[in-house]
Parts: structure tokens; C-alpha cells; sequence
């Protein structure tokens, strides 16, 4: 059936109307073409709701009329997912809507491919792919943020456990990120929909008490809007005011933070006024303070010292109607579409023409002031961290004794306003005076405070720096220079415990055993590894752990091998695959056989092209999350030395490491060396991967892999 434009609930005309409400000049022909384009090129695609894939792209496009946005970026949005999903390619997509577009469409692609809810390190590496990509062009991050919140608002139709990872990916790095760029109505909106889904229970009873409280105290925004207009027309002052409750994961995360009960947190309201100058923001802070009392502490002029995303505004809590706390935030009219779309305000419209905002941060600065606080020479484990600080923190402002401003996160400390400056002054930091006064390195900074730092030649950190330390460029330049200070120390006292740890396991910490756990570890080299355990950054029971994971194996009965698969139906048998030989944890499909059950191969399996045009024979299998029995085989193609004692030890291992032996095959065999197919059952990929490093840190294995693509099965071969 062919999909008419009539079945989506935004039409071209649609989509177009939202354009040109902001922009009267908009390229409507070339955005109708792009509507075409997109919904002809994922025809016949569906989403997991059921309706027309397209309804998808073109919800995003409508999500960045809202913050609005260039023709470029509308049209990415509704292109965004043509380059990966269908048979489009770059070069139609540059030649019908222009390198610009192609390349956005490019950027959103590359980005959709980054797994960024994988491990710490993995994770490091992508958030480095991230800001590259943002480098190139900030439009590609506003598609991504705005597709993110469209699959977030759909999200129920996706299975449980895929839910529950959109949302945890989505709270941990789009929701700080979206916050970052200074677009918090995005922020709020994604915090509250992961919140939903990783805590509903906890969002439903903050609802209820909602709903309780406005029965026992009547619509109290209304009134307290009522009351603060009052008191800005007394005071002369044109503004509109606007007020809400906040979202329930705010309030959550409130109570969490202060450890309240709901009937306890007092400020769940919020209000904003916005004036149409900036003399009129203090006007009203003033009429506000005369009518209310302000509560101490809860006071910050963004307005004077703005956020790096270009975030100005006037905020303060004051006590309302019966002892209520009540935050206000104050703006301008500009001040507020920045506030609104943080740093995408730079490409927005307004009547036509591109917003000449004076508020507006210029994009190419704000991403390079960011990507520079992360060194690139960092390794990945500081790069995080330093990541993670900016993100998820607030801002302080302090002044050098010059009278410039330096931004660090919320709880910084004199160690980080000296390494803010340059790293030198930070190495040779000796102390610090805030206002004019001595202080401990350990203060905690205030907004508005003057810091100046005492310096002296020959200093170097010390080790207590880095509990005193709070922002990622600190601490990652305290590590590196202690590590330069003492390296060579750290290494012969690390290899002391390395041969200390490595003989409590019956074990030599040889060269290449320590060279496999360096490798292991992501560490540079085998003196890194020693340096880092010397200066006890790591423990030498980690060390043992990376080459012999598996001397004290974990006891236990497993999970049953009848129910090792899920997605099977009921009755059903399988087996394994002996081509790719797939083990639990790894990804699998299924393929029927007549007769003979369900035969599982690992998804990478070479042997699975044979079945590409027999589509209703495969099955979306995976493995039972836990413990399996050690009863699941795989083909390692080890090399050994051919001196006495060797394959007995390498036997030994294999035994010591929780693995069975079921078959042993020689291939090669050399005066020097001999090669050998060892078929092993072991528990899981993890199982293998560890055993594969314990034989690897060997010094008669001269080489050692899994052997996959082996011959099929002779019940498969025969169809």
C-alpha cells in the first residue's frame, strides 16, 4: 500500500505554516521537496508503535520549529535517519538539498552510531566523538537532542528493557547535555520522561501529593502570580508573569538531595517575570524584595555574570503566602529566547530574519572554550571525569586580583582557580587570599569572591591535592604532575608489589605478564601500569585480576542450558551453532529447522548470508542474563613453544581458570613451536575473554586467537 501524505498528523503544509510563522522567507519549496523526499525514501518502514516511520523525522522537524530554526536544520531533521536507514545515499542527498544539509544529515548519522551507555572507557571515547562532532556544526547535536525527545515521548512503545537503556542514556548524557547548551525546557522535559520510565512509581506519588496539596490550598500560582503583578504595576514596571510547578523529577531529585519528605520541601513552585529592558529586571528584583522576604543564600545574578551558554537572568527565592518558599527568575524578553534555546538561539528566527540576538553565544567559541578543558592527552578515565564535572555542575564566579572573571563548578576550592588560570601557577601554588584574607586550600569558593594565589619556585602538588581538587583540569594536572615528580620511585616500588601480589597467586610477574595487564588495563605501557600501582592509584590485586581473572572461580550451578535462550517458544529446542560456536553474553539469532528446533549463530556469523531471502525462519533470540554453567564450547587456536612441561602447564591454566578441556587437536607441528585447536567450555564471552588473557600472559604462548567461520554443521550443509 502506497503512504499518502494525509495519514500524518503533521502535513507539509503543516510544516511549513510552523516555518513561516517565524520565517516568512523560508525556502518552502525546498523544504516540501525535502517532506517528499524523506517520506518516499521510508516508505513501507514502520516504528515499533505501528504507524509510518516518517511520522517520526517529521515530529523532529516540528520539535525545532518550536526553537526556531533555519531551513537547514528543519530539513536535516526530516532527512536525518534517510542516510542510515534507507537506500539514500550522501551524494543524492548533497546534490537534491546542498553540501550543507548532506553534511548535518552526516553528523546525525554518526552520531546515532555512537553506543554511549557502554563501559566508562568506551564512554570516555564517545563523549571525545561527541564534542568532535559538535566542533564541526552545533546544528547536529540540536537533531539528535530534539529526535532523542520524540523517541522519549513515544518510548512506551518499545519493549521494557530497551526503555529502561533509552532512559538511563538519556539522564545520564542528553538531559545534562541539552542542559549544558542552556536549553533547560528540554532538559526538564527529558530528566521527567526517563524518570517515568526508570521510576514510575516514585513520579506517580509525587503527582499525587501534587493533586492533594492544590485540594487543601487552592491554585496557588494563580494567586501568587495575581500578587506579584500587583506589586510590579505599584512599582510601574510593564512585564507579563508566568508561574508553575515544577517537573516531578525536580521535586524528586529535591527530595533527595536534602533529604525532605514532600510536605517538608517548601520551594516546588516557580515563577519568571520577563520585562522588556534590563533596568526593569532590577526594578522588579526590587518591588519583589519589598513586598516578600528574600531567603539568604538563594540569590544569583546571571544578568551581571552570565553562564558560558550565554544564560542571563536574575534568580531568587523569597518566602510567599504562609512561610512558602517561591523561586523567581527575571529576564528580558531577549535574555528569555536565549534562556529558551541556550546556545541554538545563534541560528533562530524572527520574522524573517535571523535573530541579531546581543545575548546570543556565537557557537564555534562556546564549543572551543569547552573542548579546550579537556586536554587531548588525557587519558580517558580523567577525560571522563572532566566531562562529567562540567556537565552535571553550576557555575561560581570568582575575580583575580586583575579583576577578571574565572567560571568554576559549584564547590571548587583556590587549588582549582589557580589551574583555571594556568597550570604553572596551580604547580606552584603554596597558598591562597579570598578578599584580601589567608585561607586553607581546602575553602570551598563563593560567587563574587576576589582570589588571589600565592605562588613560590620549586613547588610541587601534593598527593592531598586531589581530595582538596574538584574540576577535571585540576585534578588531572595534579596526577600528571606527581606522576612526572616521582615516576621513577613509583615504578621500582610498583614492581616490588607486583611481584609481592603476583607470588600470593602462585604466579611471576614476568615482563609479558605485566606488559598484558598494561594492555589490559588501557594503561600506556608496562612502567605506566608500575608507576600508577607505586603511587597506589591501582592495587595489585587488580593487576593479578587482569591476567588471572578466573583463579577462584565464582561458584555455582548456573543457569539451567534448557533455558539458556530467550525468545524461544514454548517446547521449542535449540543448538548451537558450530560454524561462529556463539557464547552467552554475545548477540544471536535463530534459524529454524524442520524437524530438527532452532539452531543459534552468533549475529556476525558469516553462515547467516545463506539464510538472507528466508526472513521467516529467523528468530530475535538472546541469552538469559546470569550465571551459566561452564558448559558452552569455543575453538582456540593457540601456538606454544615446544620445550617440555609447556602443554601440561597451559592445560593447567585452562583447568585453574574454571574452563574444561573437551578436545584437543594438533595442526602444526615445528622443532621450534607446535600449533594446536583446543576446544574449551567455559561459561560465557566474559569466561573466554578472561582465559584468552591468562594464556596470552603465558611465556610460552607465543600466540594465541578464537577460531571462528569454522566448517558447518552437516545438518545445515546438507540444504
Amino acid at each position: 500500500m502506497t503512504t499518502t501524505l494525509d495519514q500524518f498528523e503533521i502535513s507539509a503544509d503543516d510544516l511549513v505554516g510552523l516555518v513561516k510563522e517565524y520565517n516568512p522567507k523560508t525556502n518552502e519549496s525546498l523544504i516540501r521537496a525535502a517532506y517528499a523526499y524523506g517520506l518516499d525514501m521510508h516508505e513501507g518502514q514502520m516504528r515499533h508503535s505501528g504507524e509510518p516511520y516518517f511520522t517520526h523525522p517529521v515530529a523532529v522537524a516540528a520539535i525545532l520549529t518550536e526553537q526556531r530554526l533555519d531551513d537547514a536544520t528543519i530539513i536535516t531533521a526530516l532527512l536525518h535517519d534517510t542516510i542510515e536507514d534507507t537506500k539514500a545515499s550522501y551524494a543524492e542527498v548533497s546534490d537534491r538539498f546542498g553540501v550543507e544539509v548532506a553534511e548535518l544529515v552526516d553528523g546525525v548519522t554518526k552520531l546515532t552510531n555512537l553506543q554511549l551507555n557502554s563501559t566508562e572507557t568506551k564512554q570516555a571515547e564517545n563523549f571525545r566523538k561527541l564534542f568532535m562532532a559538535m566542533s564541526k556544526d552545533l546544528r547536529v547535536i540540536l537533531v539528535k537532542l530534539s529526535d532523542r525527545l520524540h523517541n522519549m515521548r513515544t518510548i512506551k512503545a518499545m519493549r521494557s528493557e530497551k526503555q529502561a537503556q533509552k532512559a538511563r542514556e538519556t539522564m545520564e548524557i542528553f538531559a545534562p547535555l541539552a542542559g549544558r547548551m542552556g536549553m533547560q525546557w528540554m532538559r526538564e522535559e527529558l530528566e521527567d520522561l526517563a524518570f517515568r520510565v526508570l521510576n514510575p512509581e516514585g513520579r506517580a506519588s509525587i503527582i499525587r501529593r501534587f493533586i492533594n496539596l492544590q485540594k487543601e490550598t487552592g491554585d496557588v500560582i494563580e494567586r501568587i502570580t495575581g500578587d506579584m503583578r500587583l506589586e510590579l504595576d505599584k512599582a510601574g514596571v510593564e512585564a507579563d508573569v508566568f508561574g508553575r510547578a515544577k517537573k516531578p523529577y525536580s521535586i524528586w531529585r529535591k527530595m533527595e538531595e536534602k533529604e525532605q519528605s514532600f510536605s517538608r520541601l517548601s520551594d516546588i513552585y516557580g515563577f519568571r517575570v520577563v520585562t522588556a529592558t534590563e533596568e526593569d529586571c532590577y526594578r522588579t528584583l526590587g518591588a519583589i524584595h519589598q513586598r516578600w522576604r528574600a531567603v539568604p543564600g538563594r540569590f544569583k545574578d546571571y544578568i551581571s555574570q552570565p553562564k558560558s551558554n550565554g544564560y542571563r537572568s536574575i534568580h531568587t527565592t523569597v518566602s510567599g503566602r504562609d512561610g512558602k518558599r517561591v523561586e523567581v527568575q527575571i529576564r528580558t524578553t531577549q535574555m528569555h529566547d536565549v534562556a529558551e534555546t541556550g546556545v541554538a538561539a545563534h541560528w533562530s528566527y524572527r520574522d524573517g530574519v535571523r535573530s541579531q540576538n546581543p545575548f546570543a553565544v556565537d557557537p564555534a567559541k562556546w564549543i572551543t572554550q569547552l573542548s579546550e578543558q579537556f586536554d587531548a592527552e588525557e587519558d580517558h578515565q580523567d577525560f571522563l571525569e572532566a566531562v562529567k564535572l562540567e556537565m552535571y555542575s553550576d557555575q561560581v564566579f570568582c575575580f583575580t586580583p586583575k579583576g577578571e572573571v574565572v567560571k568554576l563548578p559549584r564547590g571548587a576550592t583556590p587549588i582549582d582557580f589557580a589551574f583555571a588560570i594556568h597550570t604553572r601557577i596551580g604547580i606552584a601554588c603554596v597558598g591562597a587570599k579570598v578578599d584580601h584574607m589567608r585561607v586553607p586550600l581546602w575553602t570551598r569558593l563563593k560567587n563574587g569572591q576576589n582570589v588571589e594565589i600565592l605562588t613560590a619556585e620549586g613547588q610541587s602538588p601534593q598527593a592531598t591535592w586531589l581530595d582538596i581538587a574538584t574540576t577535571g583540569k585540576a585534578r588531572s594536572a595534579i596526577r600528571r604532575a606527581l606522576r612526572d615528580e616521582d615516576n621513577a620511585r613509583f615504578v621500582k616500588l610498583g614492581r616490588e608489589l607486583a611481584r609481592s601480589a603476583f607470588e600470593n597467586v602462585g604466579r611471576t610477574a614476568t615482563d609479558k605478564a605485566l606488559s598484558t595487564a598494561a594492555r589490559h588495563m588501557r594503561f600506556r605501557d608496562q612502567d605506566d601500569l608500575l608507576a600508577r600501582l607505586g603511587s597506589a592509584e591501582i592495587a595489585g590485586r587488580d593487576v593479578v585480576q587482569a591476567v588471572y581473572p578466573d583463579l577462584t572461580p565464582t561458584p555455582g550451578d548456573g543457569i539451567e542450558a534448557g533455558r539458556a535462550v530467550v525468545g524461544l517458544s514454548p517446547g521449542q529446542s535449540f543448538e548451537r551453532a558450530f560454524c561462529c560456536q556463539p557464547l552467552p553474553g554475545e548477540r544471536i539469532v535463530g534459524i529454524t529447522f524442520k524437524g530438527r528446533g532452532v539452531v543459534v549463530h552468533a549475529i556476525d556469523c558469516d553462515r547467516l548470508s545463506v539464510y538472507e531471502d528466508q526472513l521467516d525462519r529467523w528468530l530475535d533470540l538472546r541469552w538469559h542474563e546470569g550465571t551459566h554453567a561452564a558448559i558452552y564450547g569455543a575453538t582456540l587456536n593457540v601456538t606454544l613453544n615446544n620445550d617440555s612441561g609447556t602443554l601440561g602447564r597451559i592445560c593447567t591454566l585452562i583447568g585453574e581458570s574454571g574452563a574444561n578441556i573437551a578436545d584437543l587437536q594438533f595442526v602444526d607441528r615445528k622443532p621450534d613451536f607446535y600449533r594446536l585447536l583446543i576446544y574449551v567450555e567455559l561459561r560465557d564471552a566474559a569466561h573466554l575473554h578472561s582465559l584468552m588473557l591468562t594464556l596470552e600472559a603465558e611465556g610460552d604462548v607465543a600466540a594465541i586467537s578464537r577460531s571462528r567461520n569454522l566448517p558447518q554443521d552437516p545438518a545445515e550443509a546438507q540444504e
